[in-house]
C-alpha cells in the first residue's frame, strides 16, 4: 500500500544547511513543488538577467518534477513571483518556451523575496499514481 503522502527528492542545502522543507510533495495524484529559486553551480543566482534566471528556475522546476517521474506538461498550476513589474515581459516570453501547449493555469505577483534573486516559481502536478494492488 502506497503512502498517503511522499517527499520527493532529498533535502534542499544552502551555504552547508538544510532547510526546513521539502523539495517536492507527493500526495495522492498530484505532486508540489516548492518555490523554486534560479540557481547556477549549486548556488542561487543573484545576477543575471530575468530571462537567464526564468530559464535557471524552470529548469530546476523541470529536474525536480523529473525525481516524481513528471514533466512540464503534467503541471496544472504555477504561482510566480517577481521582484520588478518590469520583468513580467521577459519572464512571460521564456515562460511561454516551456509551457508552448495547454499551459497551467498561473498567477503572478509582485513581491519581495527572501533569497536574492529575480523570480521565484512554485507549481502543482497531477500525474496519477498508477494502482499496484493487483
Amino acid at each position: 500500500m502506497k503512502k498517503a503522502k511522499q517527499v520527493i527528492g532529498d533535502p534542499i542545502v544552502i551555504n552547508g544547511r538544510q532547510l526546513s522543507l521539502s523539495r517536492a510533495m507527493r500526495a495522492g495524484d498530484f505532486v508540489f513543488l516548492t518555490g523554486q529559486v534560479p540557481f547556477k553551480d549549486g548556488v542561487p543566482m543573484t545576477t543575471g538577467s530575468i530571462e537567464d534566471q526564468t530559464h535557471a528556475v524552470l529548469s530546476e522546476v523541470r529536474e525536480t518534477l523529473a525525481l516524481a517521474d513528471c514533466e512540464l506538461s503534467d503541471v496544472v498550476k504555477a504561482m510566480v513571483w517577481l521582484t520588478s513589474r518590469e520583468d513580467f515581459p521577459g519572464f512571460n516570453a521564456v515562460y511561454a518556451e516551456y509551457f508552448p501547449f495547454d499551459p497551467p493555469t498561473r498567477s503572478a505577483v509582485v513581491n519581495d523575496l527572501l533569497v536574492d534573486c529575480r523570480v521565484e516559481v512554485e507549481v502543482v502536478a497531477y500525474k496519477p499514481v498508477e494502482n499496484t494492488d493487483g
